[in-house]
């Protein structure tokens, strides 16, 4: 009797979990701006792992149940009759409504994951494209792409990888905040919040230099800039559907080159390093790039 009741407590858990995930969902699509295709297609992703993971633990649960107490053998059963239970004691105008708000539930799913395959499509697309552009382009300098690992210091390790002494990304996170900090007249104007477009006060440009080096957050063009202040170096991005961007064209040491990729990597915007061509690849010896 109590291998029951505490199948049916566990049931009963998965059925508010499902209910409070579709309430944060909800909040999540309706504070993304219609209008902004790139955060609704991030949505969308980020929709489909939230339910995913959920139906997974759930399903771990109900395995792990199943192991632990073999005598009770059908769930899919008591979770009916938990269904029928929870239908049966709510008013006919309730059930109704109940009724209606699946239905449409289920009219969204199915619209939310036609929308996701159309998307998939259309990733697929651009990202051939992008590799076929960023491999001519890659091609006529003799490089050819190394790929960083997708942890959010891509950019750092893109750097890191290219410079010819021995440096940890900690460090050059740690020098890029301390450069950003002591020369805030130069940056902080750069700053605005996405949200209200108002500009960063000088506390929040601090927490922002603060979340660089104790976070692994994602790095831009104004880390760049100070990186390249840093190491007196230019740096070169090099992008599919625009002309590379050469930052620190003030110093004269030969480039280091970083590629910029929107959607060949499945996590989304990323940063690569390069490396010479492979020997006898376009029919000669590779140049050395470093």
């Amino acid at each position: 009797m109590e291998d029951s009741r505490s199948e049916q407590r566990m049931l009963r858990r998965h059925h508010r979990e499902k209910k409070e995930l579709q309430a944060r969902i909800q909040l999540m699509r309706s504070s993304v701006p219609k209008g902004d295709k790139k955060k609704r297609k991030q949505l969308h992703l980020d929709v489909a792992r939230l339910e995913a993971e959920l139906e997974q633990k759930h399903q771990q649960e109900l395995e792990k149940f199943q192991e632990d107490f073999p005598g009770i053998s059908n769930l899919d059963s008591v979770t009916e009759d938990l269904a029928k239970m929870d239908l049966e004691n709510q008013s006919p105008h309730l059930l109704r409504a109940q009724r209606k708000r699946e239905r449409r539930v289920a009219l969204e799913r199915s619209r939310q994951e036609r929308i996701a395959e159309v998307n998939m499509e259309y990733l697929a697309s651009f990202r051939q494209d992008e590799e076929e552009k960023l491999g001519a382009i890659l091609e006529a300098k003799h490089l050819e792409m190394k790929d960083m690992p997708t942890d959010s210091h891509c950019m750092y390790r893109a750097i890191q990888d290219q410079l010819v002494f021995s440096v940890t990304v900690e460090s050059l996170r740690n020098r890029t905040a301390e450069y950003m900090r002591k020369h805030i007249d130069d940056f902080l104007p750069f700053f605005s919040d996405p949200e209200t477009g108002d500009a960063y006060s000088p506390d929040r440009f601090f927490s922002y230099c603060d979340d660089i080096v104790c976070s692994a957050s994602w790095g831009g063009q104004l880390e760049l800039r100070a990186l390249s202040h840093i190491l007196q170096t230019p740096i070169e991005v090099i992008q599919a559907d625009s002309p590379a961007i050469v930052i620190g064209e003030e110093y004269t040491r030969k480039p280091l080159i970083l590629v910029y990729v929107r959607y060949t990597c499945n996590f989304g915007e990323h940063y690569n390093s390069v490396k010479p061509q492979q020997a006898g690849a376009t029919g000669g010896a590779a140049p050395r790039l470093f």
